[in-house]
């Protein structure tokens, strides 16, 4: 059957042709910027990659550098004080005892009467004491008649001697009897003034104005020569006007102490008051049982709120630097070297530092060498902590 098509024959390609492929423009183009995108991305992710990792050692590094915080040391402006325990007792105190032995007839003031200078406390049986005053009164008044007698006799006797009518020996004699009269006499008179001395005692006086703070006897007691080891006194007198307090002041701050000095001090009773005490004496010598010097402050009483006897806190002031350098007991070490604290140097290195404490107050203690107020004093160091050890301080 013939071909209906007469032109086909003569425009068929030629079989070379048909095998023959071209690549489009613009899919090169895109092939090419394919390409390059691949090794952004894969350069990108061996860098990011490498980066990680150092990033990584980076992180663990620094976390095997222990982070510490630093105490920040105040700087003092003042010393402060040292708060000491005192005693409080009357300017004058004086403790009455018995001179004489008796039976107590009366006595006129209780505890808590205000009684004067010379006023009577107290009344002893006095009678013994009456008869043994007349007693010596009766053997001065004998014994001074045989002396105006023997004076008399020894007028005669030089009379006689001078007319040559008794020798030398009976004149000598008789000068020896008068001495040794007025020798008795003398003697007499001395009785008589001890049985004058003793009738006084059976009266019990105050010695001086104050406020009766002990009564211990009862009419019809008793009462016997006394002394402070041996009997209980009858009445205790004091002048509460001035009062004294008595501080027992450590040895290491005993070179603080000045004269006419003052102090502050509070009592118990008075918890929001502040008395004023100044030094009125120094011991000037070390209590060896105790380490401690006393120290001994006055201070007025007029209105007689401090009481003998009651415990006063003292508020003794240091100058600046006697009490060291303040640090909380979380900064101390308690090492085999002894006391230490942890500082942070320069470079960021550990320098472990022994320490002296001067006192410890329980939350904190005042250190008095081994370190100063610029050194940077870790808070709360791990035990772990050594020598020359890297840290990293958090508060900057």
């Amino acid at each position: 059957m013939p071909d209906k098509n007469p032109d086909a024959g003569t425009h068929d390609p030629a079989p070379d042709e048909l095998r023959r492929h071209t690549t489009p423009p613009g899919l090169k183009r895109w092939g090419k910027i394919a390409v390059i995108v691949a090794i952004v991305i894969a350069v990108l992710g061996i860098g990011w990659r490498m980066w990680k990792s150092n990033t990584t050692a980076q992180w663990t590094d620094d976390q095997a550098v222990p982070t510490v915080q630093i105490i920040k040391l105040a700087k003092a402006k003042t010393g402060g004080t040292l708060n000491l325990p005192g005693d409080v007792e009357p300017f004058t105190n004086a403790p009455i005892y018995a001179q004489v032995s008796g039976y107590l007839q009366k006595w006129y003031f209780d505890i808590g009467a205000k009684v004067k200078k010379g006023d009577l406390l107290a009344q002893i049986d006095p009678r013994t004491y009456q008869a043994a005053l007349e007693q010596a009164k009766g053997t001065l008044a004998r014994d001074a008649a045989t002396l105006a007698n023997a004076k008399v006799d020894l007028g005669r006797y030089q009379t006689l001697w001078a007319q040559n009518a008794i020798s030398q020996q009976q004149l000598a004699t008789q000068q020896a009897t008068v001495n040794s009269d007025a020798g008795v006499v003398e003697t007499d008179r001395a009785q008589v003034s001890q049985a004058a001395i003793n009738l006084a005692y059976t009266r019990v006086i105050a010695p001086f104005d104050g406020v009766v703070t002990t009564r211990t006897v009862d009419v019809g007691n008793l009462v016997t020569i006394g002394t402070a080891t041996s009997t209980t006194p009858l009445f205790t007198v004091s002048d509460q006007t001035k009062m004294r307090i008595y501080v027992r002041l450590p040895q290491n701050y005993a070179s603080y102490v000045r004269p006419d000095m003052s102090v502050n001090f509070t009592v118990p009773q008075y918890p929001t008051r502040v008395f004023n005490a100044t030094l009125v004496a120094n011991a000037g010598a070390v209590v060896a049982t105790t380490g401690t010097v006393l120290l001994q402050f006055g201070t007025d009483n007029s209105d007689h709120a401090l009481q003998p006897g009651a415990y006063a806190n003292v508020h003794f002031p240091l100058p600046l630097g006697a009490n060291g350098i303040r640090l909380p007991a979380t900064a101390l070490m308690f090492r085999d070297a002894g006391m230490q604290v942890a500082t942070v140097d320069s470079a960021n290195h550990i320098r472990l530092k022994t320490i002296k404490i001067l006192r410890d107050n329980g939350a904190n203690v005042d250190v008095g060498g081994g370190i100063t107020p610029a050194d940077r004093i870790i808070d709360n160091p791990a035990d772990a902590l050594q020598e020359g050890d890297s840290v990293r301080i958090a508060n900057r």
